[in-house]
């Protein structure tokens, strides 16, 4: 469980991807970055073309996200990266 000083850590990206076209597609790309340390949440929507991830910013960077998406065979085109607002759960 994170705790609230891991959680003040917590970086939200979202990152644009080309060549999705299924819900395959998704599956591969989620495997790919949930496989990263440090990554706490994804969601990928082959529609939107898009994949949101929420990441610890000590353990993991955008690069290392993009990368993952490039392994799992994707291209990532770009990304917007943010603060995570978040609560930690009891």
């Amino acid at each position: 469980m994170a705790s609230a000083e891991d959680v003040a850590r917590d970086q939200f990206a979202l990152i644009r991807i080309e060549d999705m076209h299924c819900h395959r597609c998704e599956q591969a790309i989620q495997k790919s970055l949930c496989s990263l340390p440090g990554v706490r949440e994804v969601e990928v929507d082959f529609a939107s073309g898009q994949a949101s991830v929420l990441y610890e910013s000590g353990s993991v960077s955008v690069k290392d996200l993009m990368d993952a998406v490039t392994e799992a065979g994707y291209h990532a085109t770009g990304f917007t990266q943010g603060q995570a607002n978040r609560t930690p759960h009891s």
